[in-house]
């Protein structure tokens, strides 16, 4: 049975920060690639970033890259996302997400096994 399971969510204050964990049971990671996902209330999943299990490619969406950085990969269980510079409309659902892919990230459209989210809100 495949588990995903998110943490670290909770409060935080405007530039702060947070480190959230995404763990995956059930799958041979080295065929995988794992990101992580926010929606905010009212508005579409967003893609945050990924990171490829079999050939370690991470990436970060550019709208995001100067505060946020995923790590993970071979040799490793678990996806973190550390969040720097929080702002009040990082306050979302965060989502962690595994694709099978054997070569670098996927398109966020083909990841299939999710988590249930952890609740980050960002005070002003």
């Amino acid at each position: 049975q495949v588990q995903v399971v998110e943490s670290g969510g909770g409060l935080a204050q405007d530039g702060g920060s947070l480190n959230l964990s995404c763990t995956v049971a059930g799958l041979d990671l080295n065929d995988y690639a794992i990101a992580w996902f926010r929606q905010a209330p009212g508005k579409g999943r967003e893609g945050i970033g990924c990171v490829a299990w079999n050939d370690g490619t991470t990436r970060v969406e550019d709208s995001l890259s100067d505060r946020f950085t995923v790590s993970g990969g071979a040799g490793k269980s678990t996806l973190t996302l550390q969040m720097d510079g929080l702002k009040p409309e990082d306050t979302a659902m965060y989502y962690c997400a595994a694709a099978r892919w054997y070569r670098g990230c996927p398109p966020y459209d083909q990841y299939n096994y999710w988590g249930q989210g952890t609740q980050v809100t960002v005070s002003s």
